[in-house]
């Protein structure tokens, strides 16, 4: 009887030749999606490195501008269960993860399980329900369980939380607070179309029905290809880059820079160098690249770090976005 010999970690050849294998979806995937969302690939690529390293992501612009959309077509390109809850002001703990029901006939209680109980969950304007419903979803997104009716019930696998969110300027919403959103990976901001993609959307819009989609992928092969990407090699430089980038946002470092101090409250804490890693390995995959480098690092600083750190008043009234701090931060950090 023969036994299969383990892939060493160290293997970048073996490692690389088994994601190639295994990620002949990811060109499937951005196509089915090409049919329904015209431009925004970065979005859509910043979705899929989600779906990929098992990051909840949060999606943040004015109303109109296909954030719903861009969801509900990724969900269908996936053979998993998907739900959309649309958060309310009125929207109950109760309404999400379920209750228990009386049954007559057997005298018991039985749960009746609500729609947080998908793989795939569209939380759609997410900052229009009150805190408390807000910190049931928080419950789900950081254990993958979920209370009701005084039982724990564990979540299936693959889940993954996609909000979408309405600016903070606009009334009638709730600040997410900060330990929800630190469970999110990525903080995607959605900008309006190009004036060449908007004519091509309001055409594409007003003279044919909506494309069907096909599933490309199931939620077990999303699995598989989770628990290979960990396992892509990265190099100590790379690491070391993140963990630094990450500790220069926090004013309380005596190596942060004079800028990040003077308009800085709060920085970013461990979560956000685990996952600018995970994001740059998933990046380097969909490149072809068996493993990733410090530009892969950068170029998902912006979604991982800009909810994790808090401008204060010096910035305010300097004029100054998170962003702006941010750029120029990795213009000022040394590779």
């Amino acid at each position: 009887m023969t036994t299969e010999q383990p892939m060493g970690p160290d293997d970048i050849k073996v490692i690389h030749n088994r994601i190639h294998e295994q990620s002949v979806f990811v060109e499937q995937l951005l196509s089915e999606a090409g049919k329904v969302i015209v431009g925004q690939k970065y979005m859509l690529e910043r979705l899929l490195i989600g779906f990929l390293t098992n990051g909840h992501v949060l999606l943040e612009g004015v109303p109109g501008l296909a954030k719903t959309l861009a969801v509900k077509t990724m969900a269908s390109t996936i053979n998993a269960q998907f739900q959309r809850i649309q958060f309310t002001p009125d929207l109950l703990p109760a309404d999400l993860t379920g209750t228990m029901i009386y049954h007559a006939a057997s005298g018991e209680f039985i749960p009746k399980k609500g729609p947080i109980f998908a793989n795939i969950v569209l939380a759609d304007e997410i900052n229009r329900t009150p805190p408390k419903t807000q910190a049931a979803l928080l419950e789900a997104m950081q254990e993958h369980k979920v209370t009701a009716g005084g039982q724990s019930y564990s979540l299936d696998e693959p889940f993954f939380v996609l909000a979408t969110q309405n600016p903070i300027e606009q009334e009638g919403t709730y600040p997410l607070p900060e330990a929800q959103l630190d469970r999110f990976m990525f903080n995607l901001k959605i900008d309006y179309p190009s004036m060449q993609d908007e004519i091509t959307i309001v055409r594409e819009t007003t003279t044919a029905s909506p494309e069907m989609l096909k599933p490309v992928i199931s939620k077990e092969e999303i699995t598989t290809f989770q628990d290979l990407l960990r396992r892509v090699p990265v190099t100590n430089n790379v690491v070391e880059y993140s963990v630094k980038l990450v500790g220069s946002t926090r004013p309380i470092n005596e190596s942060a820079p004079d800028f990040i101090k003077q308009w800085v409250d709060w920085g970013a804490g461990p979560r956000a160098s685990q996952y600018l890693v995970l994001g740059a390995k998933a990046k380097a995959i969909l490149e072809g690249r068996p493993t990733p480098d410090i530009n892969d690092i950068q170029s998902v600083a912006l979604p991982v770090l800009r909810h994790r750190v808090l401008p204060n008043f010096n910035a305010e009234a300097d004029g100054l976005k998170v962003d702006d701090i941010l750029i120029q931060l990795l213009e000022h950090l040394p590779e």
